[in-house]
């Protein structure tokens, strides 16, 4: 296995980690931001008024889009393990 082989393992492997992760994170990001501004807007200082809309975001982020980086995964698992021969002999 040569260098360029094992960075470009690691570059697909980080592109796949963000590209599953991105949704999820982008909107735990926004529905934080909103609340963060509703929060400011009005003076309530309570921590704990941001998760459930937050949980409630990822939940309809993973019922929409959960096939779909699901299916990514798998294609990329099944690359990966096709790949295995070639990557160690």
């Amino acid at each position: 296995m040569t260098p360029e082989m094992v960075m470009d393992l690691a570059y697909k492997g980080m592109r796949m980690s963000m590209t599953v992760a991105a949704p999820l994170l982008l909107v735990t990001l926004c529905i934080g931001l909103l609340v963060s501004l509703f929060q400011a807007a009005t003076q309530i200082n309570e921590s704990t008024l941001s998760f459930i809309p937050k949980i409630a975001g990822v939940c309809l982020v993973l019922i929409l889009a959960g096939p779909m980086l699901m299916e990514m995964l798998v294609d990329y698992t099944r690359a990966l393990f096709t790949s295995l021969p070639q990557l160690v002999g």
